[in-house]
C-alpha cells in the first residue's frame, strides 16, 4: 500500500473538505505517518474515515474527529497541552508539532509504555506519557493552555476545568447517550467558564467516562 498517497488523500479529501483549515494542523497531519502507530494487521486501514478498534473497547480515533478536536482547541506554538485518552500515540505525535509541551494521560500501563516507545522511535521529545485516571486529569503540571479528550464522555469530569490556564480551552465530545455526541469547548476567563458546541461528532467512549447504567424496575 502507498501510505504516503493515502495520507495525502486523507488530508485533501477527508480533512480539508470538512472545514479543517488551520495550516499548521494540516501540515502536521500530512507529516505524521498514522500507520506507524497501529499494529501490523490494522495498517491497511490506517487512513479509513472511521474509528479503528484496538481491543478492550479502545479505538484509534477517526482522522476527521481528531482534527475537529484539535482545531477547536486553537493550539499555539508556546502552549502546554494535556492530551487524555489517545490510545496509540498518533494524536500525540500530531500535537507535538503544534504545541511546546504535551502531557499525555493514559490509564492503562501497557498502553502508556507502548506509546512512549513509539514516540521515542520517532524522536518526539516534547511529549511526556503519564499513567493515571482519565477523570482526574494531571494537576501536577497544571495549568494547561489546552486540554483535549480523544474519546467521548457522558459528561465532562469536574476536575478538568480547574486545570485550565487563563483563556485555556478544554475540548471533548460530550455524548450523554450513544449517538448523541457534540464537540464541546470550554474556555476559562477568570473564574468564569464559557461553553460552545462548534461541531457534532461521535466516537467511542473513554473507559470510566461512559454513561452510567440505567436500571428499570
Amino acid at each position: 500500500m502507498d501510505f504516503a498517497a493515502a495520507r495525502f488523500n486523507m488530508v485533501e479529501n477527508q480533512i480539508r473538505t470538512n472545514r479543517i483549515d488551520e495550516p499548521r494542523l494540516l501540515q502536521a497531519l500530512a507529516a505524521v505517518p498514522r500507520e506507524s502507530f497501529l499494529p501490523p494487521a490494522l495498517r491497511g486501514h490506517a487512513y479509513a474515515d472511521a474509528d479503528l478498534p484496538l481491543g478492550d473497547g479502545r479505538v484509534m480515533i477517526a482522522p476527521l474527529v481528531m482534527a475537529q478536536l484539535v482545531q477547536a482547541a486553537a493550539i499555539g506554538h508556546n502552549d502546554v497541552v494535556l492530551a487524555i485518552g489517545d490510545a496509540t500515540g498518533w494524536a500525540l505525535a500530531v500535537l507535538s508539532r503544534l504545541a511546546s509541551t504535551v502531557v499525555a494521560l493514559e490509564r492503562d500501563p501497557a498502553r502508556a509504555t507502548a506509546m512512549a516507545a513509539r514516540l521515542a522511535e520517532r524522536e518526539v521529545d516534547n511529549v511526556a506519557v503519564i499513567q493515571g485516571d482519565f477523570a482526574a486529569g494531571y494537576p501536577a503540571q497544571a495549568p494547561y493552555d489546552a486540554i483535549l479528550l480523544f474519546g467521548a464522555v457522558a459528561e465532562l469530569p469536574s476536575s478538568l476545568p480547574d486545570q485550565l490556564a487563563e483563556q485555556g480551552r478544554l475540548v471533548a465530545i460530550v455524548a450523554p447517550r450513544p449517538g448523541a455526541g457534540a464537540g464541546t469547548r470550554l474556555t476559562r476567563a477568570g473564574t468564569a467558564i464559557g461553553q460552545e458546541r462548534p461541531f457534532d461528532a461521535g466516537t467511542a467512549y473513554l473507559p470510566g467516562l461512559q454513561p452510567r447504567p440505567v436500571f428499570h424496575l
